[in-house]
């Protein structure tokens, strides 16, 4: 069984590039060669995205060989397959690693646990539900990606296949 997904690669210094090529050869077994163009919105840096397709699991070794660069923002997005539901990991410097599960219509799904959690913590005062929740859909994330998104719109996406 297979799913696909793309990286992202929103922003990363020159010199992490090849890096972040290697590291995500490591995880697809091919030679990965992405095609980075600059970054407006981080001047400076640079970003890529392509497609890829694997078994269940890829996207999370992506996030895992990605997640140690503190200069590197990216995200990955796998989609649900027969044996597996949809996964999106988002990374950022400030943040650290976010991770969701997603549904056949990309729409984040949260555990009962992590919302009791949620619910337990503003219960007892230590933070409000409504904040609670926009961490739990990975809104802080999000914010801080936005103008990363925005400005690589138009960019070219290159389909990259694991060898299954």
């Amino acid at each position: 069984m297979t799913t696909r997904g793309v990286l992202y690669v929103h922003s990363a210094p020159s010199a992490l590039c090849p890096h972040v090529e290697w590291a995500v050869a490591g995880v697809l077994g091919v030679r990965v060669q992405l095609d980075w163009i600059r970054q407006p919105a981080a001047p400076g840096t640079w970003r890529a995205e392509f497609s890829w397709q694997g078994r269940p699991g890829t996207a999370s070794k992506l996030a895992s060989a990605l997640r140690g660069w503190h200069l590197l923002r990216f995200e990955v997005t796998a989609e649900p397959c027969a044996t597996a539901e949809g996964e999106r990991y988002s990374a950022t410097p400030e943040l650290g690693i976010f991770h969701a599960v997603t549904g056949m219509h990309g729409d984040i799904l949260i555990p009962e646990d992590r919302l009791r959690a949620a619910l337990q913590r503003a219960a007892r005062g230590e933070t409000e539900l409504a904040a609670e929740i926009e961490k739990l859909l990975g809104k802080p994330w999000d914010d801080e990606l936005e103008p990363f998104r925005y400005a690589g719109e138009g960019a070219p996406v290159r389909w990259l296949h694991q060898v299954v």
